[in-house]
């Protein structure tokens, strides 16, 4: 059955489709980036320690604009008193939910216990969940985001039991990247790529589980591959594909709910974001901080070198203001108006 027009209770409680919490990349000015190319897509935040949240600079960590929304706080960790603490600080702040990382596999994540390893102590994660749940006294969404696998405890029994597990603490969201991680051996980086995709296990997962919510991860690059997969699960999650190409989400809201409005062009998108650059420069933000992650907005089209070298050569110079911005404004109407690569 297609669940591409399957609703959930709330336009904010929709998972159809996500952009992946990453790392040095979807941090606040990212994602008031991505928001202004969809309206409906679900954003992450990077992955932010819950040692960061008690001890750190919760503004710096935390703050977003409220135009976000919805907006989802991917916590690390793996003890429950203090996950409970930080989540609660985090749902002070208005996220619309709380996700647990249980798929990132770098040494780093490990040394501390947290990420993919927790796949191996399914009972700690339910404890975990089950004080995160308590602490935002379900108000908001609690979700983890896990591998199929890792190492050797890769079976299709092993998921089922961390699955089955996790659950019964409440968690009813599970976003599943679909490869294993290789903790001994492997860097982050090969992680991504190194083990094999396994779509169908994912779609097997949502069939045995059909009262939870499955959203499918890993290697998803298109918005026709995304509606394929939400043929068989309740929503994708893009990564990497959706910040080197944010173009894509300017398709989001037409292909994937149905709006009717004609997607922003990618010159309008970046005349929406001149207000928020303006106060940002005002706040003392670096303006290549926020135009970072414009570089790939037109890229595959004649013209997106020019744009690209602009925003990364001119962004940086000390004193970098508006007048960058509205440059590359022109050089993305000028992308739209030269003839495609297909043509």
């Amino acid at each position: 059955m297609l669940l591409l027009n399957k609703e959930k209770s709330s336009e904010g409680a929709d998972w159809r489709f996500c952009v992946a919490p990453m790392m040095d990349w979807t941090d606040r000015h990212c994602r008031f980036f991505h928001r202004q190319l969809s309206r409906r897509a679900r954003l992450y935040t990077e992955m932010v320690t819950s040692g960061a949240i008690m001890f750190g600079d919760r503004e710096r960590l935390l703050g977003f604009d409220a135009s976000e929304h919805p907006v989802a706080l991917q916590l690390g960790g793996s003890d429950p008193v203090e996950l409970a603490r930080a989540a609660e600080i985090g749902a002070g702040f208005g996220y619309d939910e709380i996700n647990l990382n249980c798929g990132c596999p770098s040494d780093r994540v490990q040394s501390g216990r947290f990420g993919a390893c927790l796949m191996a102590e399914p009972e700690l994660v339910a404890s975990c969940v089950a004080a995160i749940k308590s602490a935002v006294g379900g108000q908001i969404p609690v979700t983890v985001k896990n591998r199929i696998g890792i190492d050797e405890q890769d079976s299709e029994a092993d998921l089922t039991r961390f699955i089955e597990t996790v659950a019964a603490s409440g968690c009813e969201i599970f976003i599943v990247h679909a490869r294993k991680a290789w903790l001994k051996g492997l860097s982050p980086r090969e992680n991504r790529d190194v083990p094999p995709l396994d779509y169908e296990r994912v779609y097997r997962l949502k069939a045995a589980f059909p009262e939870l919510t499955i959203i499918i991860n890993g290697g998803i690059e298109t918005i026709a591959q995304s509606a394929k997969h939400l043929e068989m699960v309740d929503g994708v999650m893009l990564g990497r594909a959706a910040y080197k190409n944010p173009a894509l989400l300017l398709e989001v809201d037409a292909a994937l709910y149905g709006e009717t409005a004609a997607p922003l062009r990618p010159h309008e998108a970046l005349e929406r974001m001149l207000p928020y650059i303006e106060r940002e420069l005002e706040r003392g933000t670096r303006l290549s901080a926020i135009a970072r992650h414009m570089l790939g907005l037109v890229n595959g089209r004649p013209g997106a070198r020019p744009f690209r070298r602009l925003l990364t050569e001119e962004s940086v110079k000390p004193g970098a203001g508006l007048d960058i911005i509205h440059a590359a404004i022109e050089a993305a109407r000028r992308v739209e108006e030269a003839p495609s690569l297909a043509a």
